[in-house]
């Protein structure tokens, strides 16, 4: 009998379900206050999960979220980086 490994699941921040750690986009705050977007999902800090696709970061962008979730002020580049990686002008 071998059992089955489950693999881990986070929610979106935007839409708020719940899917496999690896399907999602992970914004990560560091210990120094600095953030990125950590595709390997091994950075270390604190970590925001959004969904990889345009309406789920839409709707990140316009609710203003990370700062939401990470409850400070998350500097605009952020969200242009953001932009970058989902292709939004």
């Amino acid at each position: 009998m071998t059992k089955e490994k489950k693999s881990p699941e986070r929610m979106c921040i935007a839409c708020r379900q719940m899917k496999d750690k690896r399907l999602l986009l992970r914004i990560v705050r560091s210990p120094e206050g600095e953030f990125e977007i950590d595709r390997t999902g091994k950075k270390s800090g604190r970590g925001a999960y959004l969904c990889d696709n345009r309406e789920c970061f839409l709707k990140c962008t316009k609710n203003r979220l990370l700062n939401r979730t990470f409850k400070c002020e998350v500097p605009r580049t952020v969200y242009e980086k953001l932009s970058e990686e989902f292709d939004c002008e």
